[in-house]
């Protein structure tokens, strides 16, 4: 993912690892929608290397509906199917991806309609979900222990370090909640925002209040992890909280969302307030 001048902000590695970067979560890749227990399988992580882990699900890209552009505008229309370890089909996907720019910042919108197939479906609360990007090293909250980084060959380095050189990312929520205790709160929407390069970058993730257990709670951490999850209440909350989410046999749900990206500006409060309202009053 890049901003409008053309700035990488997603962690290059494991697909094109870059020099200083960290190479932990092998999973986290780009811009994403996955859950960590469907029916009892992990379809948010990997295993250690990389493959696919005895208990994990799969999704299949089944094709491009639609892709449609111009003037600044854009649409993307995808299926995919989930599928548990045996093969079997738990869930039909029909996604939507909606693009705007504008004069410093664009806007994705992911409209995500999941359907259960022949079963009944759970989605029982954990941490591990649900709409993720990984930031690039730089939008990363600097780090108070030592941490492994690639080397200038793209590979794991022999040593940790603490090295906080050009990292200067942190978050701000809707709740005036900042840094790392942002991680498990609530919040309409969340931003991260730093600097890349000499550029000032925002990355911001608006809820829908259509969405299931609206204000989300966020899975978003100091390393670059930046996740909203409604459905993990139970290990954000220590169990106050459980959501104990399920989609019956037939039936759908729909998860919205939108994703802004800024471009040499960093918007304040008051602006991505408006910018959330306007989301709000779209895709009912």
């Amino acid at each position: 993912v890049r901003t409008l001048t053309g700035t990488e902000i997603t962690r290059g590695f494991p697909l094109k690892p870059r020099e200083g970067e960290r190479n932990d979560h092998i999973h986290q890749v780009g811009l994403w929608l996955n859950y960590g227990n469907v029916n009892g399988f992990d379809f948010w992580g990997n295993g250690s290397t990389g493959g696919k882990s005895e208990n994990g699900g799969v999704i299949y890209h089944l094709g491009i509906n639609k892709a449609a552009g111009g003037r600044g505008e854009g649409l993307l229309s995808v299926r995919a199917v989930w599928k548990d370890p045996s093969g079997k089909e738990l869930l039909d996907e029909k996604t939507e991806f909606y693009f705007q720019t504008y004069s410093q910042y664009y806007s994705i919108d992911r409209i995500t309609t999941l359907s259960a197939l022949s079963h009944d479906i759970s989605m029982k609360d954990t941490k591990e979900g649900m709409f993720a990007i990984r930031v690039a090293r730089q939008l990363e909250l600097p780090s108070k222990e030592d941490v492994p980084l690639l080397d200038s060959s793209g590979k794991p380095g022999t040593e940790k370090a603490m090295e906080n050189r050009n990292v200067t990312g942190n978050y701000r929520s809707s709740e005036g909640i900042t840094g790392d205790a942002v991680w498990g709160t609530r919040a309409r929407w969340m931003a991260l925002y730093g600097v890349v390069g000499n550029e000032k970058v925002s990355v911001i993730i608006c809820d829908h209040p259509e969405n299931p257990s609206y204000p989300t709670f966020w899975h978003a951490r100091g390393y670059g992890l930046f996740s909203a999850n409604p459905l993990g209440g139970r290990d954000f909350t220590n169990g106050k909280e459980v959501v104990n989410f399920s989609i019956p046999a037939g039936k759908s749900v729909t998860f919205r969302y939108r994703t802004i990206i800024t471009s040499g500006i960093h918007l304040n409060d008051e602006e991505i307030n408006s910018l959330a309202d306007d989301f709000a009053g779209e895709y009912k």
